[in-house]
């Protein structure tokens, strides 16, 4: 049996690797409009969506947003110049914020983001539950983990503990929505969080990349690596 991953290459910053990206088999690039050193604006972004749809027409990766704590006249003020397809929050939004985001932008999905901190292990993570994702059950289209950045609150470049994953998974699965993990993943290593834990799919930004800039290869070797799990 072959399970399909999808992929999500986040932080892109040019038209130019917009279109690179487009023509393999990635389902989302990320655009981030949080405060980062990957930070771009709504016209920039919106430059790259259009060449990336022109490039790739209908096979083209979904378009995610990255924000943090973002309010909704700063949601609408980005998506008047870029084309999203997803809304991602990284924040502390609640699930009342998740809900009239999707209230406010008919057709455009959104996925909450939730952190694992240093140190935080499986017992600690099963003591704590699941409890702080109910809220979003019905609410949010899908679900990504990622290791918790104390600045940014994610896209620390960095790993977190995997063996906490499978109660997020376990909730997703139920809740009928995907979980993808980020955080430090690279060519490297993916494949080893894909036979341990098999997520829905899989994030990356500073692994692919050389000296901060994204690396075509890299990207290339991170997709080669994940696709055709069985």
């Amino acid at each position: 049996m072959t399970t399909r991953v999808s992929v999500k290459i986040c932080g892109l910053r040019t038209a130019d690797m917009a279109e690179q990206v487009s023509a393999l088999p990635v389902d989302y690039v990320g655009f981030v409009f949080a405060p980062s050193k990957r930070q771009v604006t709504p016209q920039q972004a919106g430059v790259m969506i259009r060449s990336m749809k022109s490039a790739a027409g209908a096979k083209a990766p979904a378009a995610v947003g990255v924000f943090v704590n973002p309010t909704m006249e700063e949601l609408e003020a980005v998506l008047r110049e870029a084309a999203l397809d997803v809304v991602q929050l990284h924040g502390e939004e609640s699930a009342e914020f998740c809900r009239a985001v999707k209230h406010a932008f008919p057709g455009t999905r959104v996925f909450k983001v939730f952190t694992v901190k240093a140190g935080e292990t499986k017992a600690g993570n099963e003591s704590q539950g699941t409890s702080r994702l109910e809220p979003y059950r019905h609410v949010v289209d899908g679900m990504l983990l990622d290791t918790h950045d104390p600045v940014y609150g994610g896209g620390s470049g960095k790993t977190f503990a995997w063996d906490t994953i499978p109660p997020y998974l376990a909730w997703c699965r139920e809740a009928g929505i995907p979980l993808l993990v980020a955080g430090g993943l690279q060519p490297d290593n993916v494949r080893d969080l894909l036979d341990a834990y098999m997520p829905d799919g899989v994030d990356v930004s500073s692994g692919v990349e050389t000296e901060g800039v994204k690396d075509i290869e890299k990207i290339k070797k991170f997709v080669e690596r994940v696709q055709t799990i069985v």
